[in-house]
């Protein structure tokens, strides 16, 4: 019996096999590195901390200076100085809605 040559042969190696194992291991790869974290969470919520302040300062003091310059130039100085104060509270609102909008990878 032992002699006896096998009906059937031996199957071999499919190459779709090897062809899902590669396309499988690369989507694991590219899996891995889209979870990855990209910058560490303490340094991220700083700088966004740090940017939301700049804004709000800048457009307060921004629109206060302009407005007092406007202001001061047409003679009508308490009225140019709200306004501009106005619309520098406006924009910095603006920019910090934006920014809050934003997804943390951008």
């Amino acid at each position: 019996m032992s002699n006896d040559e096998p009906a059937r042969e031996p199957v071999k190696e499919d190459a779709r096999i090897d062809a899902l194992e590669a396309r499988l291991a690369a989507a694991q790869q590219r899996e891995e590195e889209r979870n990855r974290p990209k910058a560490s969470g303490a340094d991220a919520n700083y700088r966004s901390g740090n940017r939301v302040l700049a804004d709000l300062l800048g457009g307060l003091l921004g629109g206060a200076v302009i407005g007092y310059a406007i202001g001061f130039f047409t003679d009508t100085n308490p009225w140019g100085l709200l306004v501009g104060l106005f619309l520098g509270i406006v924009v910095a609102f603006r920019n910090v809605i934006r920014a809050a909008n934003r997804r943390p990878g951008e």
